[in-house]
């Protein structure tokens, strides 16, 4: 296991951010064991229709945006820790609500809902906590870092979850599940510290969140960016499976293990590319993040072999590297200290916008145009994203916040 963390993470991880990985990992773990079934419960195991269960996401998505601004806004005003462990013992909620509800398929469906918008409670909280914990000089390193940590707990989750459902009953995984969210909930009880050495000293004045973001123009810029962003990012992790499937000949359990290479990739290989490259702007690595994600979609045009869908992978999952941790790292440069955690709960908001609109005008221009003109679609959203990220990300304010330090 140590030898596995050393490969994962590199040599020197910030002692005061060990924590948030440590729950980091074990929370997406016991997430991920149900998240990728609630669709097949609730077509399944509930007896929902297609279009309830599309309901149900849509509203998911709103619930989870709001929800996320306000944790960020309450984390600002009491403290990250408070909310980081309500939001855990909302999400241990929802799936022994799932396991008590029986056949009720109104009441299921709205604690499907509620599952993901109990992790969007701490998302904002935790992302606004790693910046209070590190030097600006460090937060790029420290959000890769995380995202190691979740996509960790992403290559174990779901196969377990998939072990579990060997039992045939649900009430199985979501006890488990139940049962593990429980146990982090104790870690980071027991790990996360009250405040940060780089959070706002306490008693400084805390000015109105709602009011400061709307006048923000360049931080409003940025949210449209990764509006953009995440719908070339949820094209790959919704609409690439149905793609390839339903368009390709690919086999469910063929497009399973072109998937898991996402994960594994990220998890091996992005603290190290994010130190490579901690000398370059976060302007330039947004720049060309977005085209090396939406542009290898239209690889599929000239052929569909097995080694063009793996290099697209590959490709794709570069341009996401560069992506996430420095659009977190302007997001914490963008903010003002006092209001971090609200701004880093809009930021959260816009990928379940992402989530909302692009599995819904994704499939209709496939459905109308064809395969094709859906993966044209991506990637036009991927070029005018690559514009919008590299202005958003210049100027005084990201500069001298995240400016890079040679370690």
């Amino acid at each position: 296991m140590r030898r596995l963390t050393h490969i994962a993470f590199g040599p020197e991880v910030d002692p005061a951010i060990r924590p948030v990985l440590i729950v980091g990992f074990g929370g997406t773990f016991a997430m991920t064991i149900l998240f990728p079934y609630l669709g097949i419960y609730a077509l399944k195991g509930l007896g929902a229709s297609q279009n309830q269960l599309a309901v149900t996401f849509v509203l998911a998505a709103v619930l989870a945006a709001a929800g996320g601004y306000t944790a960020g806004h309450l984390s600002d005003r009491i403290g990250r820790r408070r909310v980081l462990l309500f939001g855990w013992v909302c999400t241990a909620t929802v799936p022994l609500g799932l396991a008590l509800v029986g056949h009720h398929v109104l009441l299921g469906l709205a604690f499907v809902a509620a599952y993901g918008a109990s992790g969007a409670l701490g998302e904002s909280a935790g992302q606004a906590l790693i910046a209070d914990l590190v030097p600006p000089e460090k937060q790029a390193l420290a959000y890769a870092s995380e995202r190691v940590a979740e996509n960790l707990g992403v290559c174990f989750g779901p196969p377990v979850g998939a072990l579990l459902l060997l039992t045939h009953d649900w009430r199985v995984l979501f006890l488990t599940v139940v049962a593990l969210v429980g146990c982090v909930w104790v870690v980071a009880y027991r790990l996360i510290p009250v405040r940060g050495s780089y959070a706002p000293k306490e008693g400084t004045p805390r000015p109105a969140s709602f009011t400061a973001i709307r006048r923000d123009r360049r931080f409003q810029l940025f949210l449209a960016f990764n509006v953009l962003a995440s719908m070339t990012y949820v094209g790959f992790d919704s609409v690439f499976a149905i793609s390839l499937t339903g368009s390709h000949g690919f086999s469910p359990s063929q497009v399973g293990l072109i998937l898991v290479v996402n994960p594994i990739l990220i998890t091996f290989t992005q603290v190290r590319l994010t130190r490579r490259l901690r000398n370059v702007s976060p302007a330039i690595k947004l720049a060309a993040a977005m085209p090396l994600m939406g542009l290898p979609f239209l690889f599929l045009a000239v052929s569909d072999a097995l080694p063009i869908v793996a290099l697209l992978v590959l490709v794709f999952v570069v341009g996401e590297m560069l992506w996430v941790p420095s659009a977190q790292t302007v997001v914490a440069g963008l903010a003002p200290a006092e209001i971090r955690g609200a701004y880093m709960g809009f930021y959260g908001g816009t990928f379940q916008v992402a989530w909302a609109l692009t599995p819904f005008f994704g499939l209709q221009i496939r459905h109308s145009f064809g395969d094709l003109a859906m993966w044209i679609a991506i990637a036009a959203v991927s070029t005018v994203a690559s514009a919008a990220g590299a202005f958003a990300a210049r100027g005084p304010r990201v500069a001298a916040a995240v400016a890079s330090a040679a370690e």
